[in-house]
């Protein structure tokens, strides 16, 4: 007999639960808020896929060579430090070895979504409570149709969270956990040079930065730190971490509304910190947008009453310097699928423990590491160490900088092998 789940939350976590899931024999539903399919993500940006979550998707996917066409190697990391009244760059350290794919979101999302049977996502359905059955063996999901206000019941025998750093299924078994402000925010675009072949702004930055293409740039200055990257079809993805107060939001987002004195005050303080190449790249970029940086202390358990579950950002709000966020999503969605395929519907119990006990550690050690690496380049305290000078670090000092030390950077579970 085939297990019945609910996934809340259609991003790349949710649509990859549900590969996992339907690959492990069971019905799945997933209910997403957002009313329609995204064409495009106005706050999506690039994200890096680390070779296990490459080698994971493939299989989901109908056409799995589209994989292959729609992201680009990076094989080097550079850490940098910048001095803008200088406009000079001197290296801090370099991997060889870097080893990510990096992808647009919506081109992930998309691809991932297009592979399940259109019937697996309820777009437009807001979850709003759960409830368990009377002996514990299902659970009851409320959800609102956004289209209509009217409300629809759906019964499962497992319920996943998989609806991000402000989830509203881990609130219900959580209420007093709070997501933890990192001291900075994320300025973050994608610009296309696709119909630019000549671009003056292209040619530049490629100078500048003689290996993007096949390299990721992590550039440290006076006021933060600049994560830079090339994107398929000739688009630069850049990302500027800049310590401020924490910003105001509207509704549940993380995604700050700005206006364009700010992006304007955002360009002045950048000619004051970058080099003019990269200046003129933020400058270029339609609509860039801020990001509110966060993270939460590790949760203590990933799952409750034997049918409710989490994964992704539900599971462990991360900051993105160790590039775990999407990564650890995938593989959760993976271990979920492989722990509920082996032990069967009949024994949620002790797959959802197999999967808490192969989930947890590594999750904990992973938000971690992000967050202290994030504070190190912000030049925030760091508990044990002085505050991070990249214009007096030595060379062996250097090396913290790089991903390569985030715990288990290779590590695959046995029970994916």
């Amino acid at each position: 007999m085939k297990g019945k789940a609910i996934i809340v939350g259609g991003s790349i976590a949710g649509i990859s639960c549900a590969h996992a899931l339907i690959a492990a024999g069971w019905e799945v539903v997933v209910l997403e808020k957002t009313t329609a399919v995204p064409t495009g993500c106005a706050t999506g940006a690039g994200l890096g896929l680390d070779t296990v979550s490459f080698k994971l998707i493939q299989p989901w996917i109908k056409q799995p060579e589209i994989l292959d066409r729609m992201t680009l190697p990076l094989t080097v990391e550079y850490e940098q430090a910048t001095n803008g009244s200088k406009n000079s760059t001197r290296t801090l350290a370099k991997d060889p070895n870097f080893n990510f794919k990096v992808v647009h979101w919506s081109d992930l999302h998309g691809l991932l979504y297009e592979s399940l049977p259109y019937e697996v996502v309820l777009w437009g359905h807001l979850f709003l409570s759960l409830s368990m059955s009377e002996d514990k063996s299902s659970v009851k999901v409320v959800a609102k149709l956004l289209q209509t206000d009217e409300t629809v019941e759906i019964v499962c025998d497992l319920l996943v969270g998989a609806d991000g750093s402000l989830s509203s299924v881990r609130k219900h078994f959580l209420p007093d956990h709070k997501l933890r402000y990192s001291g900075y925010c994320a300025w973050r675009g994608v610009i296309d040079y696709s119909d630019g072949e000549n671009s003056e702004t292209l040619n530049a930055i490629k100078k500048a930065y003689l290996d993007l293409g096949k390299s990721c740039y992590f550039d440290l200055g006076s006021e933060g730190h600049v994560v830079l990257h090339e994107l398929i079809n000739r688009r630069i993805n850049w990302v500027w971490y800049l310590n401020q107060q924490e910003p105001t939001f509207e509704r549940n987002s993380l995604t700050a509304k700005v206006s364009h004195d700010m992006i304007e005050n955002m360009y002045e303080l950048a000619e004051k910190v970058w080099i003019p190449e990269l200046v003129k790249v933020m400058r270029e970029t339609k609509e860039p947008f801020l990001n509110a940086i966060y993270d939460s202390e590790p949760l203590g358990q990933l799952y409750w009453n034997n049918n409710v579950v989490l994964i992704g950002d539900a599971a462990h709000p991360i900051t993105p310097h160790g590039a775990r966020s999407t990564n650890m999503s995938i593989l959760d969605s993976a271990v979920l699928g492989k722990c509920l395929e082996k032990w069967g519907p009949q024994n949620l119990g002790p797959a959802l423990e197999e999967y808490q006990s192969i989930r947890l550690p590594v999750a904990k050690e992973q938000v971690l590491f992000s967050q202290r690496l994030g504070r190190i380049k912000q030049r925030l305290p760091v508990s044990g160490r002085e505050i991070f000078d990249p214009t007096t670090a030595s060379e062996e000092e250097c090396k913290v900088l790089q991903l390569k030390n985030i715990p288990y950077h290779k590590g695959i579970p046995s029970i994916l092998m």
